[in-house]
């Protein structure tokens, strides 16, 4: 079997794992935010923090990897336009990414804490962060999508 096949799903399917993984964490995160319900809510953000380590970050991982082993197996130089702007992307992507696990994270601790069954303001401040973060994220993880299908010369 030739490398460049396997390393091609690999990047495709470490690609729809981030995608889908971030965008099932964000609606389940968002429901549960929104619904009012503490308990619940407080249930969703500690399995949206494992899902998070088991599916997005081994896809983050994952996508470099493939990625750089993918374009030097096809040719593609490392400094090609689309792969550039692809790598800037990315690097947002993480930037923005990283707090929102560390919102994740103190979102879950903080609703474990709560006796209380309301949610508390820090966390509704916290959630709000977390949603602004979310959407550039996503926008730009639709376009290195873009760049890895069209592959453009700019």
């Amino acid at each position: 079997m030739e490398l460049y096949p396997v390393l091609r799903l690999v990047h495709i399917l470490s690609a729809s794992v981030l995608f889908g993984s971030g965008a099932a964490i964000a609606f389940f995160m968002l429901v549960a935010w929104r619904s009012g319900d503490r308990a619940g809510f407080a249930l969703t953000a500690r399995h949206v923090v494992l899902a998070d380590w088991l599916f997005t970050a081994s896809a983050v991982v994952a996508q470099p990897l493939s990625g750089i082993a993918l374009a030097h197996v096809a040719g593609w130089p490392l400094t090609a336009p689309w792969l550039l702007a692809s790598y800037a992307l990315y690097a947002f992507i993480g930037a923005c990414w990283l707090p929102v696990v560390w919102i994740q994270y103190r979102v879950r601790d903080r609703l474990a804490a709560c006796e209380d069954g309301a949610v508390p303001a820090e966390v509704h401040r916290l959630m709000r962060i977390w949603f602004v973060l979310g959407w550039p994220a996503f926008i730009a993880l639709i376009g290195i999508f873009g760049l890895m299908i069209v592959k453009p010369d700019f």
